[in-house]
């Protein structure tokens, strides 16, 4: 989480380079803009339409895309387009990882997405870099003007900060000052996730064993005072008998 322009896809994708595992998922809150209609359409336009309210996210889409994918299941994700304000027809395949890195303004603004979060992050960056960054962006990338960048930004990125994002930092178990370049910040939430992806690898070889041990036990007691099939033939336990039986094993 962090405000606009912050740096929020810096760190989330330093974050999954510098991790090195196979299997990682990048969820970013924009694809999960609602679909406008025709008066919302003209305000975006002019821009008078606020991006940065919580009623601009369909939430629920959201938790239900996130649920699955902590699922191991592929989901169908939106895909949006910042030129025309709309989400196009074709949707991405994304599918379940061992690690999910989810990106958006307003990532702690929604009590059961919350709820979904192993871990939180919260991006710190100066306002000012972020204003000079989001000016950067909508000029070149999303074919705004500048009188239209800065008119919403004050009328709505600015407030919707201070009001919806900024306190949010408070649920966050980590804040990266600086964000992409705060390398420190960056080493110490690589080297938790790798820690608790290794709690998970332990606690799946554990029910692996106990599942292996359950059936063993099971397998040997089945067919206790009942007669040995007439297919089956039981070799002396030779020397050479135990040989095979340590290369098996």
């Amino acid at each position: 989480c962090g405000g606009s322009a912050s740096g929020k896809t810096t760190v989330a994708r330093r974050i999954i380079e510098a991790l090195d595992v196979p299997w990682v998922v990048l969820l970013s809150m924009d694809s999960f803009y609602k679909v406008l209609d025709e008066g919302q359409q003209a305000l975006a336009a002019r821009s008078d339409y606020n991006f940065d309210h919580p009623d601009a996210f369909d939430f629920e889409l959201l938790v239900s895309v996130l649920r699955k994918l902590k699922k191991g299941k592929s989901v169908k994700v939106p895909v949006y387009d910042f030129t025309t304000h709309s989400r196009r027809r074709e949707w991405k395949t994304v599918y379940g990882a061992n690690v999910i890195v989810f990106e958006g303004i307003l990532a702690f603004a929604n009590k059961e997405l919350l709820k979904l979060l192993d871990m939180k992050v919260f991006v710190d960056t100066d306002s000012d870099i972020r204003l000079v960054r989001r000016l950067q962006r909508d000029i070149m990338e999303r074919g705004r003007d500048i009188v239209g960048v800065i008119k919403q930004y004050h009328k709505f990125v600015k407030p919707a900060f201070e009001q919806y994002i900024e306190p949010t930092v408070q649920v966050a178990d980590i804040v990266v000052p600086r964000g992409g370049e705060n390398f420190v910040a960056l080493d110490l939430i690589v080297q938790h996730v790798h820690s608790q992806l290794e709690k998970v690898r332990m606690t799946l070889l554990l029910l692996a064993l106990i599942t292996h041990l359950r059936s063993r036990a099971a397998l040997a007691s089945a067919h206790q005072g009942q007669p040995l099939p007439k297919t089956l033939s039981v070799l002396e336990n030779t020397p050479q008998v135990r040989g095979m039986h340590t290369i098996i094993r």
